[in-house]
């Protein structure tokens, strides 16, 4: 019960943050959600037989979608989708075939929804106007229809609209007599003319999907037939003020005189904070007028940012001569968001843009959510998480979310609803070209005073000729509204520079160099040192986990994950059912130790500025991306916690500087730590201390070094940690974790150190590097063997391995390697008596797994697991082996693909591996638990896997493409 309470009171909370955030008219109301009647127009007959004079025959709930509302066509392999496919193996390969069939039909893009629609459909519903309303300025509002909708009122055709960033807003003529009306909406989702590409967030069914419908709120308004048409407020922090600008409007070309007051107030901040209100006179002549009011603040203000999102309260009220009343509530921060030279800042501070990329993944639904609490669901797990940033991926979200931004205290940049490329281009002439300016217009009219709306681009990289069209976009924004900052485009690394950026997102300073051996010295400043501005790293990451099928039961909306069932069928007819949450959880950890050494690459670069994850959630279309810690619910996966992540991914992060994980005893541990601090202020005569702990949380080592004070900024030097390793004399596992004492600031880095001298094993197994006719004799006649097979693999020899991730997906991208997620392995294998691991991937496998071949067990017997087992892409989940043990005849014999051999001296993990199975061989655990025919391991060294990759198609994704010409 009590829980019960607790949520109703969340409930009504968050319902009146709603009504006290949103900006508010002077007006009535008539919802019209609810029942509609409805009629699919597939042919496109409507028009031409004035359906809008009919009674549509079927009923549908507004607001809602066709697919909510199970009206459309349903999903053959015939379905005409909205988005690009570059891997076609599903269509033709015959493993997939059962995939194909009616009945048990499972797609790898993307969800699959209840139902798919694209084209023109009617919605119909009988109202009735208040007499009371008479003389009114009556408006039909129409939040997120999807996407270009035609209105009637009876048989008079009001207008039409097509946006994707805000509501359609219909005026009604003001001649509308009381009583009952019929109100009919044609909308139309299909590609025409105005082309923003289909792979765009705002339309694509890699993502929300192509909906048909309205899903926000939908009313009748009545209000003033003078009135506010727009108010933007413009902060100006030096002189304690705002300067309002005000654009008028009245019915039917009247004029009018009165006048207009403002006054304004603080209402989430702890002291409620009263601005003086301001009286102006207006005058508006041919239904038109304008005027811009100066609004002292008073002497103390209160400004919003990520860590005290102070909001004002902006009331507007109109009174004319002749007695019309209009009034317009603002909801706005005061706040500054600026570059200065490479280096944003807010309010004066600098800031560091955590960020993390907004794919418009909304899988109960299918569309973004239209509620302010769903979004403060999303913007505090993200907080959570130490982010403080989120860029939306070629689309604008709904109101809700600035609202919620605003509450929360976090830095957005939305996007034109564009990504002009794959069938889509800017700046040829196209009508996109203008449809970009209409569309940023609508977002900065409707959304331009939320404190949170910092930044803005076109949308996502384009094609054609951009650098002209988006210089000239930047110019118009820069000379019209200076409250945010404007990029031309979000871009990888080969898109042209635009020049005139007042803020770059770009590829090309992001990723990890672990060709080579990692480290945590390097940083991306010779990536970014030709840009003069702020630099923030475009879609970061992109590290694959393999799929999580617990999730599959969370699909209880429009969208089922078929993608899912079908990967975890696969994983069943390849032998390893039984094994999916542990690949998901070894894989997950990579992934987690990915973005970790990655981030903090970032925190340790001068004149970085900040980095936007792609993502922080899984993104469900192009091939599946996998590649976010949380689900695409935004739940935790169960591999690492909000708090785990913080650590290195926050406001403050204690950084190491350190040449290498992996030492010998007979080595220094020497490590250089910093901090980067980004915080409210700085930290006066702040102490660090460190401790350097073995796995039973034994102390080895500590220490601390003097108080310093932190700036804001990066790169602060703190001092040195110096450890000899002489007094550890097995191979051990240490934590190093350094904090800033009395803060929840702190980070860990794990080491691993190996005796630089191992004793010699005293054995009989026979080492070789082939199955020789002397390996085949010893396993006949009893006898041990130890195969190193490095570089001798031919069924498996396709698979490329390296230790970093799959990157986004081997099918989106065409089985670009690597092709693995890291290995899984069980700890407590007796294997593993003298070789510290956990169950996944870490630094100390570096050396072992990066580039070394894999082994394909797809004719072995029906269970067997590997000691060692690198985990294949999710799309061919083929049985692989770094190192497996199996009876031989009448032998034992392991075989490693990786190089592991008696002479490994610059390599102390392979070589402390190589003696723990050595030492494992000789003991009486050795004792396989499956048999494998003789011919069955040699045939991994002479013929190829049975199935092997095939996309069936010549495309390819942009980032595989040629580099193009700079304009």
């Amino acid at each position: 019960m009590q829980i019960q309470i607790n949520r109703v009171f969340i409930v009504l909370i968050s319902i009146a943050l709603i009504f006290l955030s949103i900006p508010k008219t002077h007006a009535q109301s008539i919802s019209l959600a609810g029942k509609w009647r409805f009629k699919i127009d597939a042919k496109d007959e409507g028009i031409k037989g004035k359906w809008y004079s009919s009674v549509l025959p079927e009923s549908v709930n507004l607001p809602g979608s066709m697919a909510e509302n199970l009206k459309g066509d349903d999903i053959t392999l015939k379905t005409k989708w909205t988005g690009s496919i570059y891997d076609s193996s599903y269509f033709f390969h015959p493993r997939l075939e059962k995939y194909r069939k009616p009945g048990n039909l499972k797609i790898p893009f993307w969800l699959t929804p209840a139902k798919h629609y694209t084209g023109a459909a009617w919605y119909q519903k009988a109202i009735e106007i208040p007499t009371n309303w008479k003389g009114k300025r009556l408006v039909l509002s129409l939040e997120y229809p999807h996407s270009e909708t035609r209105v009637w009122i009876d048989d008079i055709e009001i207008g039409t609209q097509f946006t994707f960033v805000v509501a359609q807003n219909f005026e009604l003529p003001p001649n509308l007599k009381a009583g009952k009306h019929t109100i009919t909406l044609l909308i139309d989702n299909r590609i025409k003319a105005i082309n923003v590409g289909q792979d765009s967030h705002s339309l694509t069914d890699h993502t929300q999907g192509n909906w048909n419908g309205v899903v926000g709120k939908m009313e009748l308004l009545a209000g003033s037939p003078v009135y506010f048409d727009d108010i933007q407020v413009y902060p100006d922090l030096k002189n304690k003020s705002a300067r309002v600008k005000i654009q008028l409007k009245a019915n039917a070309n009247q004029s009018s005189t009165g006048k207009i007051t403002l006054s304004a107030s603080s209402f989430n901040t702890k002291n409620i904070l009263q601005v003086k209100p301001v009286t102006a006179v207006y005058q508006i002549r041919n239904g038109e007028g304008s005027l811009e009011i100066n609004l002292p603040m008073g002497n103390k203000i209160a400004t919003w940012d990520e860590f005290d999102p102070a909001l004002y309260r902006l009331t507007a009220t109109l009174n004319s001569k002749d007695g019309k009343k209009d009034e317009k509530k603002i909801q706005f921060g005061m706040r500054e968001f600026k570059a200065v030279g490479r280096t944003f800042e807010i309010n004066g501070r600098p800031v560091f843009l955590r960020g993390t990329v907004n794919n418009c993944e909304f899988p109960l639904t299918g569309y973004p959510s239209m509620d302010v609490a769903a979004w403060l669901r999303i913007f505090k797990i993200s907080k959570a998480h130490g982010l403080n940033h989120m860029r939306f991926h070629s689309f604008c979200p709904p109101e809700a979310a600035f609202i919620a931004a605003d509450q929360i205290g976090f830095y957005l940049q939305p996007e034109g609803p564009s990504w002009a490329n794959h069938g889509s281009s800017i700046g040829d002439g196209k009508p996109i070209d203008q449809f970009i300016y209409d569309e940023t217009n609508r977002m900065a009219k409707s959304y331009g005073n939320y404190a949170s709306f910092c930044m803005m681009a076109y949308g996502n990289e384009p094609r054609g000729r951009q650098v002209e069209y988006l210089t000239k976009f930047n110019n118009y924004w820069k000379a019209k509204d200076s409250r945010r900052l404007y990029t031309g485009a979000s871009v990888g690394g080969s898109w042209p520079v635009i020049p005139n950026n007042e803020f770059m997102v770009r590829a090309g300073a992001r990723g990890l160099d672990w060709g080579r051996k990692p480290e945590s010295i390097s940083t991306y400043a010779k990536q970014i040192e030709q840009f003069t501005v702020p630099f923030v790293a475009h879609e970061m990451g992109q590290y694959c986990a393999f799929p999580n099928f617990d999730e599959i039961k969370k699909y209880t909306g429009v969208y089922r994950a078929k993608n899912f069932e079908m990967f975890q069928e696969d994983l069943k007819d390849h032998d390893m059912a039984d094994q999916g949450h542990n690949l998901l959880m070894a894989s997950g950890k990579l992934q987690a130790l990915c973005y970790k050494n990655e981030i903090e690459k970032a925190l340790r670069t001068p004149n970085y500025n900040g980095y936007q994850l792609l993502s922080l959630n899984d993104y469900p279309g192009q091939g599946t991306a996998l590649v976010g810690v949380l689900d695409a619910f935004w739940d935790e996966k169960g591999y690492i916690n909000a708090k785990a992540f913080k650590r290195f991914s926050n406001s403050t992060v204690p950084l190491l500087k350190v040449s290498k994980f992996v030492f010998t005893n007979n080595e220094i541990l020497a490590a250089a730590v910093e901090v980067a601090h980004f915080g409210k202020a700085p930290i006066e005569n702040a102490k660090l201390s460190w401790t350097l702990k073995d796995e039973s949380g034994t102390n080895v080592a500590k220490g601390s070094f003097d108080p310093k004070t932190l700036a804001i900024t990066n790169c602060i030097t703190i001092g040195e940690i110096k450890f000899p390793l002489n007094s550890i004399t097995k191979a051990t596992k240490l934590k190093l974790e350094v904090t800033i004492d009395g803060t929840e600031f702190a980070n860990d880095w794990s080491f691993w150190v190996y005796p630089a001298q191992l004793p010699a094993v005293k054995t009989d197994v026979y080492y070789c590097t082939s199955l020789d006719d002397k390996a085949q004799s010893v396993l006949a006649g009893g006898g041990n063997v130890f195969l190193n097979a490095a570089g001798k693999v031919v069924k498996g020899k396709e698979v490329v391995q390296t230790f970093l991730p799959v990157f986004w997906n081997t099918s989106w991208f065409k089985m670009r390697p690597p092709h693995t997620l890291g290995i899984l392995c069980d700890p407590k294998h007796a294997a593993f008596k003298n070789f510290p691991t956990d169950f996944h991937s870490d630094m100390q496998w570096w050396e072992i797994v990066n580039k070394s071949q894999v082994m394909n067990l797809e004719d072995f017997p029906s269970g067997f697991k590997p000691i060692i087992q690198p985990i294949d892409t999710w799309f061919l989940n083929r049985r692989l082996a770094l190192v497996f043990e199996a009876k031989v005849g009448k032998g034992k014999l392991v075989v490693s693909s990786a190089n592991l051999s008696p002479d490994l001296k610059d390599s102390p993990a392979a070589q402390q591996l190589y003696f723990s199975l050595q030492q494992y061989m000789i003991s009486d655990q050795f004792n396989p638990k499956y048999e494998v025919a003789f011919n069955t391991v040699k045939d991994i060294f002479e013929s190829p896997s049975k199935i092997q990759f095939d996309t069936f198609t010549k495309d390819s994704p942009d980032e595989l493409k040629p580099k193009p010409k700079t304009n």
